[in-house]
């Protein structure tokens, strides 16, 4: 390097750090990441299983590193599920609500730190109430793996301790796929039983099963008590990756990126589709038990960040092969050699 390239990229890193270097201007950079910085758990179960994942995706061109995630509350454990993204990774903060050691209303702040590209740290925080009469056992409808198209069946007691009369009026879930049946009511003069059935339909798509069933109560203190519900549909067929990073691509232009298709047995690929054709493959028609299929990305003409969700079809059945989403970064012509561009960019 020359020393006039020299002092031009020292003067360009210090720039950049003088940019930065004010507080407010470094968290933002970071806070941007996150598309939800709060979440209210509202009233929970005693040992119930309680926790939201606030989400991150590191939308720089820099490799970014998490330092650590610490909390101000003992009712709230917080974790990172990965620490080092590339380019448009993500990566989740896991807060977990502490409903066996704590009753009542409790809240937590969340600190993230990040010492890549830059130094920042990012506030997140919950809240609930923990109520200490109402118990789930198990603490949450735990569905394991199911094989697709076989469905599955857990049942949950739900107690509430106490002399007052109290009802489950309703049980709601937003996902079609599950069926809730609850038994008759088994009350003494100290608490209140219910078994509650959960069901997931044959149905229900291959992929990771998590949502909530919501208990809808005759308490004007509670009326809405939930509970979590996870598991995972395994389809005959897996994919790799299921998340597809094609990474930059100039307006116009072409990428080709491998996804390998498994499968326990030989099938045959008929063919992809994603919502505008954009992602093209030559279909694989002899049999095997593992393809390798070249995707191929037609970039459009408009600079942006694309997101497709990419299905591939096989003679095994409809749904048989989990859906695979592809991320690519549309950029303009790169500029000319003598300007300068952002240590960070989007």
């Amino acid at each position: 390097m020359t020393f006039s390239a020299f002092s031009r990229h020292a003067i360009c890193v210090a720039c950049a750090w003088l940019v930065l270097g004010s507080t407010g201007v470094a968290q933002e950079w970071a806070t941007k990441m996150f598309t939800v910085t709060s979440h209210n758990f509202g009233t929970v179960a005693k040992g119930s299983k309680t926790e939201y994942r606030f989400v991150f995706r590191n939308m720089y061109k820099e490799d970014l590193h998490v330092v650590g995630v610490r909390t101000s509350c003992g009712c709230t454990s917080p974790e990172v599920t990965k620490r080092d993204l590339k380019t448009h990774e993500t990566a989740e903060v896991v807060a977990k609500f502490n409903t066996r050691t704590f009753l009542g209303q409790h809240g937590a702040t969340l600190t993230i730190t990040f010492d890549k590209p830059f130094h920042a740290e990012v506030q997140l925080r919950v809240a609930g109430n923990i109520r200490g009469d109402v118990a789930f056992d198990p603490p949450f409808v735990d569905l394991g793996n199911v094989d697709l198209g076989k469905g599955a069946e857990r049942t949950v007691r739900v107690t509430r301790v106490g002399s007052t009369p109290w009802e489950i009026k309703d049980v709601r879930s937003v996902n079609p796929s599950f069926e809730v049946m609850l038994s008759p009511p088994t009350r003494t003069t100290a608490q209140t039983l219910y078994d509650l059935t959960m069901r997931l339909k044959p149905e229900a798509p291959a992929g990771y099963v998590k949502g909530q069933l919501i208990l809808v109560t005759n308490d004007p203190r509670a009326t809405q008590i939930p509970m979590d519900v996870e598991g995972r549909v395994v389809a005959e067929v897996t994919v790799s990756p299921q998340l597809l990073a094609l990474g930059a691509v100039q307006c116009g232009g072409t990428v080709t990126k491998n996804v390998v298709v498994r499968a326990n047995r030989e099938f045959s690929i008929t063919g992809i589709s994603c919502a505008d054709g954009c992602l093209t493959c030559e279909p694989k028609t002899t049999p095997a038990k593992v393809h390798i299929l070249p995707i191929t990305f037609q970039a459009g003409a408009a600079a942006g960040t694309v997101e497709r969700q990419l299905k591939i079809a096989t003679d095994l059945g409809e749904g048989a092969v989990p859906v695979v989403t592809v991320h690519a970064q549309v950029e303009a012509a790169a500029p000319a050699a003598n300007e300068q561009s952002a240590v960070i960019a989007k």
